[in-house]
């Protein structure tokens, strides 16, 4: 309970599925956690409400963080709640949105996607910093698809997690010498409504099967590998890219 005493943690799409896991799971270790959200309101609130059940602090934050202005929102928010100084900060807002292949993109959809998954780790990243100090830790959500191309349908959401997997080993080498440590994680099927909307129970069924651990991962899991990394316990590790997809791609 006491990992994080003191400190103050920002988890971007933090209202549902690995988002509230993480940002559940940073509460129980003593943080206090900014919840943001764009359109599950409803949701985040709920994961402050279960923080809270359990004698922690959050607040839900309403954001775009595709959009600057909406960021610059998201710190002014976080400082006014918590003061000036964040130690914790994951960028696990993304999404794939629909599976479309090349011939069906459209310039509106790309900006969408890359928006969404990398312009905000970018952003996030640069609007954040200045509040962090030497011991602070930024994880960056990126996903097995940045390993291995991605599903059917996905490749503009695998290579927007790509760029993020890149970025990430990038800002472990700029923030390195602030004392800063940047890492990623980069799950597999994991059983949350992502893979409820957008992958059939056959597909899912066969990628399971087909792992060495013989299931699909749960959010909590992630959870716990985010709290390591944003952890002491992880003190010299930075610029890494953390598989966790049961053992079915290697790095």
């Amino acid at each position: 309970m006491n990992k994080f005493k003191g400190k103050v943690a920002v988890v971007t799409g933090g209202g549902r599925d690995i988002g509230r896991a993480i940002s559940v799971a940073l509460a129980k270790e003593g943080a206090k956690v900014v919840v943001n959200y764009y359109n599950s309101e409803a949701d985040a609130q709920a994961t402050v409400d279960e923080i809270k059940s359990s004698g922690g602090e959050a607040i839900a934050i309403k954001a775009d963080v595709s959009k600057l202005a909406d960021i610059q929102n998201l710190k002014a928010k976080t400082v006014e709640a918590f003061g000036d100084k964040v130690h914790i900060l994951v960028n696990n807002a993304g999404g794939l949105f629909a599976r479309k292949t090349l011939p069906e993109f459209d310039e509106a959809f790309y900006d969408l996607v890359m928006n969404v998954n990398f312009k905000s780790t970018v952003f996030v990243s640069q609007a954040f910093e200045p509040l962090m100090g030497k011991g602070a830790s930024i994880i960056n959500i990126s996903s097995q698809a940045a390993r291995d191309g991605g599903g059917g349908g996905s490749s503009l959401y695998a290579s927007s997690k790509g760029a993020a997997t890149t970025f990430t080993r990038a800002m472990s080498k700029e923030l390195g010498p602030k004392g800063i440590r940047v890492n990623a994680v980069c799950p597999g099927l994991i059983g949350t409504k992502f893979h409820d909307d957008f992958t059939k129970d056959e597909i899912r069924e066969k990628v399971a099967a087909s792992t060495p651990l013989r299931r699909e991962g749960r959010a909590d899991e992630v959870a716990d590998l985010v709290v390591y990394l944003a952890s002491d316990s992880s003190s010299f590790v930075t610029g890494a890219n953390f598989d966790i997809n049961g053992g079915l791609a290697f790095s």
